[in-house]
């Protein structure tokens, strides 16, 4: 039985990539948990993910997307119980 290598599908940043991918999973976690810090987090990486080329744009603007909302759902759950904690 033979193995054989299959090269990974990356556009010409790979670390562009990585970002991308880092951001919606960042964006995804802060929903959850530690938003004020997830939050951020996903914002910068999928606009640098963005700015340098990524063939994964649609995981960087999703990672855009959550950031925002983890942002917002920070500023409307704070508001709500006059803390800036909360959990599930």
């Amino acid at each position: 039985m033979t193995s054989t290598w299959l090269p990974l599908k990356t556009g010409p940043h790979p670390q562009a990539d990585r970002m991308a991918v880092t951001s919606f999973v960042c964006g995804l976690v802060g929903t959850l948990i530690f938003n004020v810090f997830f939050g951020p987090c996903a914002l910068v990486f999928g606009f640098l993910a963005l700015r340098r080329g990524t063939i994964r744009r649609l995981r960087a603007w999703l990672g855009l997307a959550f950031g925002l909302a983890d942002l917002v759902l920070l500023v409307v759950v704070s508001m709500a119980t006059g803390t800036v904690s909360w959990h599930v």
